[in-house]
């Protein structure tokens, strides 16, 4: 199930600046082992904590992945609105997560995450995930073997329908009430004959189904209008 191949990757360090929230390096329990895991400290008195979930680890991905980078400056970033406490993690055998690549036992991985978020902030939770990470967050959330229940909004950037040699398929859809955000680019390569219109339109409601022009699966030369999209619709769900 390999999703974004040619997976981009953001500074390690990227330029801070006295609005930047500090950033905490850490590791969390998972049920592989310990997982890799950096946050991005939020505004005081914040309202949501968010987890970000990276695209394949076989295509390159990683917490550092420019989608993924972007996502969080849009919740965490105070310019943005939000100023949220953001986490993100390298999945089970990615970086210096232990463990090996499944390619769905990653689902317990997200889960963990949601475990040490709300266990460490005590705030209601905001998942997000894209491409490989919008499918384990979508699994995460929407399975009735686990459907955590403090998760107030779900954001799938670039969620993949289907890649050479597989297709993706989402059962439980049809019964996952958290608010959903759709959001990809008109012209991604994951999505063809755009299947994740007809995807989003079998979702119940909330939901919002977001296709930018001109925007790839990578969102290249579109990860502006990206943010605008994600952190527009979050505050219009969440207010």
């Amino acid at each position: 199930m390999i999703c974004g191949m040619t997976s981009t990757t953001a500074p390690a360090k990227p330029i801070t600046s006295p609005a930047t929230a500090a950033l905490r390096s850490l590791s969390i329990p998972g049920p592989a082992g310990r997982l890799e895991a950096v946050v991005n400290e939020g505004a005081p008195h914040s309202r949501f904590a968010a987890l970000i979930c990276h695209p394949h680890p076989l295509g390159g991905g990683n917490m550092q992945n420019k989608v993924v980078y972007y996502a969080m400056k849009a919740l965490n970033d105070p310019q943005w609105g939000l100023g949220w406490p953001v986490l993100r993690f390298n999945f089970r055998g990615t970086g210096l997560s232990h463990g090996v690549h499944d390619g769905h036992a990653e689902i317990g991985d997200v889960l963990a995450a949601l475990d040490w978020l709300e266990n460490e902030y005590r705030l209601p939770l905001v998942l997000v995930g894209f491409s490989f990470g919008a499918a384990m967050a979508l699994s995460a959330c929407c399975s009735p073997v686990h459907t955590p229940k403090n998760v107030r909004a779900l954001a799938l950037l670039g969620l993949p329908t289907q890649v050479p040699g597989f297709e993706y398929r989402y059962p439980h859809l049809h019964a996952c009430t958290i608010p959903k955000l759709f959001l990809s680019g008109a012209d991604d390569q994951f999505d063809p004959n755009s299947q994740l219109a007809s995807l989003a339109a079998s979702a119940p409601e909330p939901k919002r189904l977001v296709l930018l022009p001109r925007a790839d699966h990578f969102f290249t030369g579109q990860l502006e209008p990206m943010q605008t999209a994600l952190a527009g619709w979050l505050k219009e769900q969440l207010q």
